[in-house]
Formats: structure tokens, C-alpha cells, sequence
């Protein structure tokens, strides 16, 4: 398979009309109509169900377009990666993080960063833990941050002086918003809503007895949908204050835990793979901004 011929499929995927597609890439259709068929002949596979006037995708045109997207953008970070090899610093620093204060650190020092390398630019992945991760092992991402206990023997990092407390985002209209923190008991029966990565840092084990007790209404990965239930009044969400701290509505308040629970932040990258300029230049950058704030 050519990249070329992924990012033609990738096209035709996105606008499900052959001619429209062709007409963005400055091809003809009966050209593009062949390497379409060549495509399937290759894979061995129907990739489209071809109606008279559109085209949608079979399951095995769904996985080949998660897949063709995973080469397109590996192939196209690592041209630009063998550009510009001049004196002047430049390049595209690849960073994966989920919702959290630590972003805010990371953000700050990117700001500085750039203020010595204005060439260089950055580009950023939000979603869960676990995500991140994966698009680390496969090189799509240069750097990850992630919180709490991770398997860091996989990676090389350093601890952000950042600390992220779990509680509960919660509607005005819940007799929780009243109070300064919530407990175990507090939750007992109330409809909620857990991070799938909650769990996995923790939160399960804080509740003990009382995590059966509770009516896990739905799960989530990042707060945005959840925090929309809370805002419709339907539950609370587990989440850490970092991301609560992103939606600025009156209707709705963070309540931390008591006793606390915390989880540290660290930013990491894979074992023995080498760095472009930028990003090994960014790395260094951070090491040497928190030996300075740890004298």
C-alpha cells in the first residue's frame, strides 16, 4: 500500500462521494474509481458500499481508515522530523495529556520554551491515560503526562511538582453543593458518574465497602460529556479538580474528597527511542526548570 493511495482512501472516506473526492485531490474519477478497486484487489477486501450517490464504508473499510490515519500521520511526523536541519531549532514537539492541572504547568512551560525557540512548535493529544500510552508505544506522540501509578518502567520521566485531587463535580440543586468536601458515606445511593481511569488510580479502593453502594449511572474518559449530565442535573461526576476546574459554571461546584485523595503527575517518553532536536531540547528544558524549583 502507498501513502498516497491511503490518503486518496481517507479522502473518499471522509466526503462518501467519489466525484466530490476527486475534485479535492485534482484527480480524475474514473482515476480515482481504479485505485479504489486496486485498493480492495490488494487487501483482498470490499472496503465501500458503493450507492449512486454516495459511498459509505463495510467493517473492514472502518478498520482500514483507523488504520490508514495511524500511517498517514506517523509518515507525515516523520517528514517533518528530516525538515529544516539548519542551526535554527525547529521541529513539532508531540504532547499527550488528559484534563488536569498539569497541563497548566506543562502549558507554562512551553510558553517559556518558545520564547528561546520560537521555531518550534507543538502539537496536542488530549484524552485518557491509556490513550496517551498507546500512542506512545506506536511514536505518534513524542512526550505523555500521566497521573498516578502507571506501569513507568515502559518509559523515561520526570515528576511534575503538581499534585491532582479526586472529588466530585456536582449540580446546584444536590445537597452536596453545600458543603466543603464530600465523604464515602455521602455518595452512598446517589447517581454518578466514574472516569474509567478513576478506578485504575484508586478511587475504587479510597471507597472500599462503599463503592457497591453506589448507583454508577455511566463512565467516561474525558469530563466534557459527564460534566453536561451534571449540568442537567442528572448525577454527580468522579473526576480530579483539574479538569472540574475547567468548566466555570455557577450551576455546578467540585467538592474534593475527605479524607483526600491525591495523585502525582509525571511527564514521560519512551525507553531508547531517539529524539528529534526539539524534543530532546524540550525534555532538557524541563529537567533543568525543576532542578531550579527544587533549590
Amino acid at each position: 500500500m502507498e501513502v498516497r493511495v491511503l490518503k486518496y482512501f481517507l479522502t473518499v472516506a471522509r466526503e462518501e462521494n467519489i466525484t466530490r473526492a476527486a475534485e479535492i485531490l485534482h484527480i480524475s474519477q474514473p482515476a480515482l474509481s481504479r485505485q479504489m478497486m486496486q485498493l480492495e484487489e490488494e487487501l483482498g477486501a470490499q472496503l465501500f458500499v458503493r450507492g449512486r450517490h454516495s459511498s459509505s464504508l463495510t467493517e473492514a473499510g472502518m478498520l482500514l481508515r483507523r488504520r490508514a490515519q495511524e500511517i498517514v500521520d506517523l509518515t507525515d511526523k516523520t517528514e517533518k522530523e528530516f525538515q529544516n536541519k539548519g542551526e535554527t531549532l525547529t521541529g513539532t514537539i508531540a504532547i499527550g495529556s488528559g484534563e488536569a492541572y498539569t497541563m497548566r504547568y506543562l502549558a507554562e512551560a512551553m510558553r517559556d520554551f518558545s520564547d528561546t525557540y520560537p521555531e518550534v512548535k507543538f502539537d496536542i493529544y488530549s484524552n485518557d491515560a491509556d490513550h496517551v500510552k498507546e500512542r506512545l508505544e506506536r511514536g505518534s506522540l513524542d512526550i505523555g503526562v500521566l497521573l498516578g501509578q502507571t506501569d513507568i518502567f515502559r518509559y523515561e520521566g520526570v515528576p511534575l511538582p503538581v499534585k491532582e485531587r479526586w472529588g466530585v463535580l456536582v449540580p446546584k440543586k444536590c445537597p452536596l453543593f453545600e458543603k466543603e468536601y464530600v465523604t464515602r458515606e455521602d455518595l452512598v445511593g446517589r447517581r454518578v458518574f466514574i472516569a474509567k481511569r478513576g478506578v485504575a488510580q484508586g478511587v475504587a479502593d479510597w471507597f472500599g465497602e462503599y463503592y457497591d453502594k453506589m448507583n454508577i449511572f455511566a463512565t467516561y474518559n474525558l469530563l466534557y460529556n459527564a460534566a453536561t449530565l451534571v449540568d442537567c442535573g442528572i448525577g454527580a461526576a468522579i473526576t480530579i479538580e483539574g479538569a472540574a476546574s475547567l468548566y466555570k459554571n455557577p450551576d455546578m461546584s467540585f467538592k474534593p474528597f475527605m479524607p483526600e485523595l491525591a495523585v502525582k503527575s509525571v511527564m514521560v517518553w519512551k525507553k531508547h527511542q531517539p529524539h528529534t532536536a526539539a524534543v530532546a531540547q524540550f525534555i532538557e528544558f524541563i529537567k533543568q526548570r525543576l532542578n531550579m524549583q527544587n533549590k
